[in-house]
């Protein structure tokens, strides 16, 4: 059963076609373009969102050479955008995950925190989607829906209006033991009016689409993460990856339970399969290869195959607060901004870039920290993926900070991989889940250099110069 799977992510849209006994035998990927405003935005072309989808769906079909049986989908999660559900022309730009401008909306709901997020799982922030939302429909338009981009891509796919279960789960508006839309909650970000897509499984077919020549079933709907979670084969509680994309992105497996986090992480719903629930206790650093590009930008390296080389001599008496986008779990501050200290004449390119390893690796560091808090279990193996896994310097200092070993997964391709495995499901009622995601072949391995005295010291060090940051912001 060959699968077209197509990931539209941050930064582009990569397109695999899938044979079960071949393997990966179509490829392509589309770049697309994120605009940073200066007042905290982050916004993307809606149409050049689509036009990635499809070319890249097409030139991965081309290269196969071969008819596939399903198309699936994963997405960013939390990105949204208006749109007219008659036409399904957008009417906005796309806001994206890293968008800030609703903190004001998440503020003004301060005295409802502990109901929001006890009943959904996640954070009162505006990374979520139902904060972006309320915010279109307060500053750009009433017009037309409000959705994230999964729904309006499935429309211009199969013509139905449907969100996947995972993708609701990371919008603040979902009851998540009850896996349904909470009126209670829309009604507090003031879309208790909304149109609202009907929520589905990731192993449901949702219809066909011909937008790649005849007739195709569109099923293995999923969230990025919870993709390359799936890929990765952890489908046992206690069972963690970390993705390094534009942002890193660390999750666990806690099972059929949804518990909440008494640490600062969130709590989502890892996949629908089978009509089985798991969920998943998650953290996010949102400024891992976007910090690599910001290094870029400003000449400190420039092209990522630089970080290695530069960063070998370590990063000195110099440590980095990597903020570009603010910080994320546990802190979920969005206005802390990237600091540097130690810094003196003597300090070198080569100081600077690997303090900025360190202190995405500290980061890191501090979600498995907070994830053993609230499983009460030791982690025991942190398994990787994502572009930026090529560094063997990030991935040390990331072993060396957390003290957890850590495999690479040897497809650069874990989120297209883990929709396809969902794809199949859709379509063979026979298969197992198990049977769908296969072995996680393994690239490399790390284990911690750093004795637990030497990672401790380093952690409380960067602790401080955290702490001072985040008070100067009060």
């Amino acid at each position: 059963m060959t699968v077209l799977a197509i990931d539209q992510g941050t930064s582009g849209t990569k397109a695999i076609v899938v044979d079960p006994s071949d393997g990966v035998v179509g490829i392509a990927e589309v770049p697309v373009h994120p605009v940073y405003l200066g007042d905290g935005g982050v916004e993307q072309d809606p149409q050049e969102l689509l036009e990635s989808v499809l070319a890249a769906g097409h030139q991965a079909l081309s290269a196969a050479g071969r008819s596939v049986d399903v198309i699936s989908l994963a997405n960013q999660g939390e990105t949204v955008l208006a749109w007219d559900p008659a036409t399904g022309r957008p009417l906005s730009q796309a806001v994206v995950w890293q968008d800030g401008r609703a903190a004001g909306i998440c503020a003004e709901l301060e005295s409802q925190r502990e109901l929001i997020e006890g009943r959904t799982g996640l954070a009162l922030e505006a990374y979520f989607s139902a904060p972006k939302l309320a915010w279109l429909r307060r500053n750009v338009t009433n017009e037309g829906v409000v959705t994230t981009t999964d729904a309006w891509l499935l429309r211009q796919l199969t013509g139905e209006f449907v969100t996947d279960v995972t993708t609701a789960s990371r919008s603040l508006v979902l009851d998540l033991d009850r896996r349904t839309w909470d009126p209670e909650l829309l009604e507090l970000f003031a879309l208790g009016n909304e149109p609202l897509p009907r929520i589905v499984a990731c192993d449901e077919v949702i219809g066909e689409s011909s937008a790649f020549g005849a007739p195709i079933p569109v099923g293995g709907q999923v969230v990025d993460q919870q993709a390359a979670l799936f890929a990765q084969g952890c489908l046992e509680a206690g069972q963690a990856k970390c993705t390094f994309g534009t942002g890193a992105f660390l999750l666990v497996n806690t099972g059929e339970t949804g518990p909440r986090s008494g640490n600062g992480l969130t709590t989502s719903v890892a996949w629908t399969l089978r009509d089985q629930t798991a969920y998943c206790l998650d953290g996010q650093v949102f400024t891992v290869a976007s910090a690599v590009r910001w290094l870029t930008d400003v000449g400190l390296i420039s092209a990522p195959t630089d970080l290695d080389p530069l960063s070998a001599d370590g990063a000195g008496d110099v440590l980095c607060i990597p903020a570009l986008a603010g910080l994320a779990a546990p802190w979920w501050r969005g206005d802390a901004r990237a600091t540097f200290t130690g810094v003196g004449l003597a300090t070198t390119r080569g100081n600077l870039v690997a303090s900025v390893l360190q202190g995405i690796a500290a980061q890191i560091a501090e979600l498995v920290a907070v994830v053993e808090q609230d499983t009460g279990e030791p982690l025991q193996l942190l398994r990787v993926d994502g572009g930026l896994t090529r560094s063997k310097a990030l991935m040390q200092a990331t072993a060396d900070l957390c003290q957890v070993p850590i495999e690479v997964y040897s497809s650069p391709h874990a989120t297209a991989l883990g929709a396809a495995a969902m794809g199949r499901l859709a379509i063979d009622r026979s298969l197992s889940v198990g049977d769908a995601v296969g072995t996680a072949g393994i690239s490399g391995r790390y284990q911690p250099q750093w004795g637990a005295d030497r990672a401790a010291d380093f952690l409380n060090r960067w602790h401080d110069v955290a702490g001072r940051n985040l008070e100067e912001k009060q």
